[in-house]
C-alpha cells in the first residue's frame, strides 16, 4: 500500500514537472515565433498597398495598424493577448483569429485522425506479419518497403497518388475541398488521399517499432512455454508477445501522432486542404502576422502536449523510468 503511496507521489511529482517543462518550451517557442514572424521581409502594408504605393502612405497604414510599434511592445501586447484569451485580429479579413482558427483546427485534427485509423492498424499487422516471417523474403520486402515511404518526401508521394488515382483511374478526387456540412462518408472520399499520404510518412516508424518489440520478447522463458503447450506462431505473436510489447509501441505512436498534427502543412498545401496548415501559408503569403503567430502557436501547443503525452506513457508503463528521473 506504501509502495503504491510513494508511486503515486513520483508520479504526480513527475507530471507537475513535464507540465512545467512544457510550460517553459511554449513561452521558449512564442518568442521565437515572434522572432522569425518579425524577421520575414515586408509587412502587410507593403503588401497590401503593392510596390507603387509611396512611403508615406505606407507609414499611415503602420501607423493604423500599429505596425510601427517597437518589436517589444508588440510582442508584450501579443503574450498579453494570449494570456487573457484573445488571439487577436486578422489584418486582412478584421476577424477574430479565433473565429477563423476553430473550423480549420477541426478539419486538420479530423485529417490527422483519418490518417492515424489507416497507419496504426496497418503499421501494427505488417510489424507482426514481419515477426511472423522474420527474415524471410516476406520481412525483408516489408522492411524495404516501409523504408521506401520514410525516405521519399510527402510532396513526392501526393504527387504519385494525385497522378495514379486522380488523374489514371479517376477514384479520387485530386483536391480536399471540404465543408462543415459535408455528410461524413463524402468528406472521408474527398480526405482519404492526403490521409494516405500523411499515413505512409508515420507507417515506417511505427511498423518497424513493432517489429523489434516483439522480436526482442520471441526468446524469453514465457513465449517458449506457450509454443511448448501446443500454440501456434501467430497466436504466440498475438497473445502473448505483443501485449508485452505494448508500451514502447504506444510511445511511436503518439509521437507520430504529433508529428501527423503538425506535419499537415506541405499536404494541405498540396490538396488545397482547408486545415490549419493552409490558413497558415495563406497568412505568409500576404504577410498577416497575428494569424501566423496564432496558427504557428497553435501548432507547437499540440506538438508539445502529445510529446508529453507520449512520455508520460512510456513512465506510467514502465516504472524504472520513475526512478531515473
Amino acid at each position: 500500500m506504501r509502495f503504491d503511496r510513494d508511486r503515486s507521489r513520483q508520479l504526480a511529482g513527475m507530471i507537475a514537472r513535464r507540465l512545467a517543462v512544457g510550460l517553459f518550451v511554449l513561452a521558449a517557442v512564442s518568442c521565437l515565433i515572434f522572432l522569425a514572424v518579425s524577421l520575414l521581409p515586408g509587412d502587410f502594408a507593403t503588401e497590401v498597398l503593392g510596390r507603387d504605393a509611396t512611403k508615406e502612405t505606407i507609414s499611415a497604414l503602420r501607423l493604423e495598424m500599429g505596425l510601427d510599434r517597437p518589436l517589444p511592445v508588440r510582442f508584450l501586447a501579443w503574450i498579453g493577448g494570449i494570456l487573457h484569451g484573445d488571439l487577436g485580429r486578422s489584418l486582412a479579413s478584421h476577424r477574430q483569429i479565433s473565429e477563423m482558427i476553430g473550423p480549420r483546427l477541426y478539419n486538420t485534427f479530423f485529417l490527422a485522425g483519418f490518417a492515424a485509423a489507416i497507419a496504426v492498424p496497418l503499421a501494427v499487422v505488417l510489424g507482426l506479419v514481419s515477426v511472423l516471417f522474420r527474415d524471410s523474403w516476406i520481412d525483408r520486402a516489408l522492411n524495404l518497403a516501409t523504408l521506401s515511404t520514410i525516405s521519399f518526401p510527402e510532396f513526392f508521394i501526393a504527387y504519385v497518388l494525385i497522378v495514379v488515382f486522380a488523374v489514371k483511374l479517376h477514384w479520387l478526387p485530386s483536391l480536399s475541398h471540404v465543408s462543415w456540412g459535408d455528410p461524413l462518408p463524402e468528406r472521408l472520399l474527398k480526405t482519404l488521399m492526403p490521409a494516405l499520404v500523411l499515413a505512409l510518412a508515420v507507417l515506417g516508424h511505427m511498423m518497424r517499432m513493432t517489429r523489434a518489440a516483439v522480436a526482442a520478447l520471441m526468446d524469453q522463458p514465457y513465449i517458449e512455454m506457450a509454443v511448448l503447450k501446443g500454440a501456434s506462431r501467430w497466436q504466440v505473436i498475438t497473445r502473448h508477445a505483443l501485449v508485452n510489447a505494448w508500451p514502447p509501441v504506444m510511445t511511436v505512436i503518439l509521437f507520430n501522432l504529433a508529428y501527423l498534427v503538425v506535419g499537415v502543412v506541405v499536404v494541405e498545401m498540396i490538396f488545397v486542404y482547408p486545415g490549419l496548415g493552409q490558413l497558415m501559408v495563406d497568412a505568409v503569403v500576404v504577410r498577416d502576422v497575428p494569424v501566423i503567430q496564432a496558427c504557428s502557436l497553435v501548432f507547437a501547443a499540440s506538438y508539445i502536449l502529445l510529446n508529453l503525452l507520449a512520455d508520460l506513457f512510456a513512465m506510467i508503463t514502465n516504472p524504472r523510468l520513475l526512478r531515473l528521473r
